[in-house]
Formats: structure tokens, sequence, C-alpha cells
């Protein structure tokens, strides 16, 4: 990933990478890194002045990944590739946390909240096995072409 960073990726979601180990994660490195073994997470940020509950996801992350010690990696979404990469995990809400193990989709945390509440969330997934991506709802524009 090139050092100059874009434009639209906000300091707190910046530091995941530089202080915390985060991967960068666009269109080109996408399947590299679900591929990995093991549990990874996908962070969608969305624009954080539309959305800017997305910073306090990006405190809350690093604080989650030490509260599950070595069970989950995570990569961040450039904002250039988050929308063609979250149709392909079926998110449609920002900010999101996508869960996949060995490349397969586990599940979805959307939204802030409240720290036992993504404890229980964060250990559930987990647990959960893998199963297919959520079929993404069609717009109402598409919906002429199915007549």
């Amino acid at each position: 990933m090139p050092d100059d960073l874009d434009e639209r990726e906000a300091p707190l979601v910046r530091r995941l990478a530089t202080l915390h180990g985060c991967a960068w994660v666009d269109g080109a490195s996408h399947d590299d890194f679900v591929a990995r073994a093991g549990d990874q997470v996908l962070f969608f940020t969305g624009d954080t002045v539309r959305f800017p509950e997305c910073l306090d996801v990006a405190v809350v992350l690093p604080e989650l990944q030490r509260a599950f010690p070595g069970r989950f990696g995570v990569g961040v979404v450039r904002r250039g590739d988050e929308d063609a990469i979250a149709r392909r995990w079926g998110s449609q809400r920002w900010p999101s946390l996508v869960f996949v193990r060995d490349g397969q989709y586990v599940g979805t945390l959307s939204g802030m909240m409240d720290w036992t509440d993504y404890l229980a969330r964060v250990a559930a997934l987990l647990d959960t096995p893998a199963s297919r991506p959520p079929i993404p709802l069609m717009g109402a524009q598409s919906a002429s072409a199915c007549h």
C-alpha cells in the first residue's frame, strides 16, 4: 500500500494502520486479505462526516483485538473501494465490521455499540460457523428490470 494515503481516510482511521498494525484493504489486496488463515475483520468506515460513529468504532477496534488476543486480524477498507467490496459481503450500513474466516463470510456488526454488547457479539461471531454472505437488496431503480 502506498505511503501517501488517500485524503478520504480520517486520521483516527489512518491510526489503525500506523499504530495498530491493521492492513489497508483495497480492490487489489482484498482477496489476499480475506484468504488469510483464521478470522479477519474488514472495517468499512464510510464517510466520517455522514457517519461520525465510525470514528468511535476506529477507537474501539484495537481494544476489541486486545480483548480477544490473537483471534482476528483487521483490514481497513480504503474509502475508494468500500462500495464494491461491501457489495461482495452484503454489507449495506456504515460503519460495519465484516467478519470472515478462511475467506468465507461469518457475520457483520454494524454501527457503534456498548462495550459489553461488542464483547458478547464478537465472542459469538468468533464461534459462529462460516456461511454465505447476505444477498444485498436491490434499489428501487432496479425494480423495473424484473418486468
